[in-house]
């Protein structure tokens, strides 16, 4: 499906970025000159030395060099950060940190190159739950974990006066978006997702799209009903960009199965 031509009039990924974080929540310095160890799955130790509101230095096992950073306070001691990387410009990392709980969620985002995994999306993601400092003993709650929870909810995001999507969740692996205002207006799809959940009312929700090369990743709080993320995709010139992107919530309605007849 890589290679599937776009639809008459399809748009690329930077017709609909622009303007899509005006909802977005505000950067935040509050992690600035502050140093963070992280331990991920399969034995990846990440450390990351803020040095202001939107750099860093960071260390990946041998690794080590500098990026550009957004802090933002999702939740509360809940820190939604993404990084982009001087040294590895097709990539782009998400981290969702709760500093009191001590969990992580690691969401790294590579733009593969075209037509390299075909019946794939372009932009691969890979996820690795994790803990703050040396071990796991002093962190509390649930660890992040891949959910059902949100099969069956029919929701509508407002990223600005002029982007309303509405999303339905279809099962654990795939949903289906429309545009209701904006450039995309009457476009939808089906596409791949991965949603975990973080905690109570909070979920990470992200998705890689076929037709064009761009991949999202988005923390939900529906506690406070906002939507905060970003996109990693190639634009209509072939430009690799990192935008971000945030959304006031509003559920629609819920659909439930019979037992049996559940979605995969």
């Amino acid at each position: 499906m890589t290679a599937t031509a776009a639809p008459k009039d399809w748009k690329n990924f930077d017709d609909f970025a622009a303007g899509i974080a005006t909802n977005r929540l505000p950067v935040t310095n509050a992690l600035a000159k502050s140093t963070l160890k992280i331990n991920l799955e399969g034995k990846r130790v990440l450390s990351l030395a803020f040095a202001g509101a939107n750099s860093l230095r960071w260390a990946d096992g041998s690794a080590e060099g500098e990026g550009k950073c957004e802090v933002i306070l999702v939740a509360p001691d809940t820190y939604f950060i993404d990084i982009t990387f001087a040294q590895q410009p097709k990539e782009a990392e998400t981290l969702i940190i709760n500093v009191k709980s001590e969990r992580v969620l690691s969401i790294r985002s590579i733009v593969r190159e075209a037509n390299a995994n075909a019946g794939e999306p372009r932009v691969a993601q890979i996820f690795r739950a994790g803990f703050l400092d040396d071990t796991a003993d002093s962190a509390t709650g649930v660890v992040p974990a891949p959910t059902r929870d949100l099969i069956g909810l029919r929701a509508h995001y407002t990223y600005s006066p002029n982007h309303v999507y509405e999303h339905t969740y279809l099962s654990s692996g795939r949903y289906a978006w429309q545009c209701l205002v904006g450039v995309q207006r009457g476009h939808g799809d089906v596409d791949l997702t991965t949603t975990y959940k973080f905690a109570e009312d909070q979920y990470v929700f992200t998705f890689r799209e076929f037709i064009i090369p761009v991949a999202s990743t988005f923390f939900y709080n529906f506690v406070d009903m906002r939507s905060t993320g970003k996109f990693l995709g190639v634009t209509g010139a072939g430009v690799i960009e990192n935008n971000p992107a945030g959304a006031f919530i509003r559920k629609a309605s819920m659909t439930y199965y019979e037992k049996g007849q559940e979605p995969v």
